[in-house]
């Protein structure tokens, strides 16, 4: 962060005192005002809904163009890194800064792969919840507990203890995700495999039983990798802002994950992929690509009620980049499993053509984001659809506890406190019981 030359000037028209703000520069992007003076200097607070136009703090790890469809981690392109790296390489980039050489990645794949079993006992708690409980209110609590069983590790001010904090939660976050899985469909719990990769072992925890030999499909393996790398970390959105807010009080790194697992959980959030293959899914048993024509006049209707989920994107105003990754792992994955015919999958191409060519889409610039083709994918795996919004968590992991990192490793931080316009009653007395 640089300080620019020039300077921010506020002027009031009824002649009030102005006052004169820093410009700084980040690396790229636009450059920010620093109002954190504004009420000292004016007695006055911004208001900003939705936080469009604040930065609430300066951070390394990922950028956004949504103009130019850029996505970049420590500055690597997105398109690359889903093509030339697995998922540990990328959580290597996303928590140390740059990718990592040929003995940092195996000593950092060796170190994560040793960390994937979770305390015995946390099955005990698992078996509190009730057998048809959200896989996502099951991983809120699993995450949360971690901090009663690795208590060793949670002085925040010790960078060992967030190293290991950090690693312990990317490692074991599969094996949690998995147990959810098999606690909900009444199937026995499946431990970690350490000669298996990190995707490798998550999708036998989540579909070996003790009958027979599982063997992990190559094709599927990479898919779901790409699916991790794809959704490792996104810059401040809702999520990642709860786990900083939440962090910031001084809570351990277990309690700031189990909050962000909690935030993307809202369907507006981490549900969107979830909602995406709903749509797809209803569209389909009405009558599909017949029915197309139909559907799209109906979601041009305001009064209808009815959303394009899978569409548009708070910050791509073109093209979501991941989008164009996952629409071709769609193709691999569907056609390795034999179902390049899948009725759902045409549905969804032609839709995206539909979108892609209606003048009613392009200028309101709704291209298909990552949710549109990831739920396709993970339905053909067969993750059932409740677990996506889990699995989204399993690779969000990474970036929640990078950004919690960084927040905490940054001698200026302080404790979020967003400010509010008051429009309540004013100030009032309270009257005796029999005079109200």
């Amino acid at each position: 962060m640089k300080l620019s030359d020039k300077k921010a000037t506020l002027t009031f028209s009824d002649g009030s005192p102005g006052a004169e703000f820093p410009v700084y520069h980040g690396t790229v992007g636009p450059d920010v005002i620093d109002i954190r003076k504004l009420y000292a200097q004016t007695g006055m607070f911004t208001l900003d809904p939705g936080f469009l136009s604040t930065a609430a703090c300066s951070s390394s790890i990922t950028y956004i163009d949504g103009d130019k469809s850029q996505l970049l981690y420590r500055g690597y392109p997105i398109e690359q890194l889903a093509v030339k790296c697995d998922f540990l390489e990328v959580c290597h980039l996303i928590l140390n800064g740059d990718l990592p050489n040929a003995k940092e990645k195996a000593d950092f794949n060796h170190l994560v792969t040793h960390h994937t079993m979770v305390h015995e006992q946390l099955q005990f708690f698992l078996r509190g919840f009730r057998r048809d409980a959200h896989p996502m209110a099951v991983l809120t609590g699993l995450v949360g507990a971690l901090s009663a069983f690795y208590h060793d590790s949670l002085d925040i001010t010790n960078p060992k203890h967030r190293e290991i904090s950090a690693i312990r939660l990317i490692a074991k976050m599969p094996t949690l995700v998995a147990m959810a899985y098999k606690y909900n469909v009444g199937q026995p719990f499946i431990y970690p495999r350490n000669d298996l990769s990190y995707t490798g072992s998550f999708l036998q925890m989540m579909f070996a039983t003790p009958c027979e030999d599982y063997k992990v499909n190559e094709v599927v393996e990479r898919a779901l990798d790409r699916i991790f790398i794809l959704h490792a970390d996104h810059e401040q959105n809702a999520s990642t802002s709860t786990v900083r807010l939440c962090g910031s009080s001084g809570t351990n790194p277990f309690a700031a994950i189990a909050a962000g697992v909690a935030c993307l959980w809202g369907p507006a959030h981490g549900g969107a992929n979830e909602a995406a293959l709903q749509m797809l899914e209803e569209l389909l048993a009405q009558g599909g690509v017949d029915k197309l024509g139909d559907f799209v006049q109906k979601v041009k209707d305001k009064n209808s009620g009815v959303r394009l989920m899978g569409f548009g994107h708070r910050v791509y105003k073109s093209y979501d980049p991941r989008a164009k990754l996952m629409q071709e792992t769609c193709r691999e994955v569907l056609q390795a499993l034999g179902l390049e015919d899948d009725p759902l999958f045409k549905l969804a191409m032609a839709l995206e053509k539909v979108a892609l060519e209606d003048d009613y889409f392009v200028q309101r610039k709704l291209y298909p984001n990552v949710d549109f083709y990831s739920g396709i994918v993970q339905r053909a795996i067969g993750v059932p659809t409740s677990m996506f919004t889990a699995i989204f968590a399993l690779a969000r992991t990474v970036g929640w506890i990078a950004q919690w990192d960084e927040m905490i490793a940054d001698p200026d931080y302080k404790i979020g406190r967003p400010r509010q316009l008051y429009t309540g009653a004013d100030e009032r007395e309270v009257k005796d019981l029999d005079k109200r």
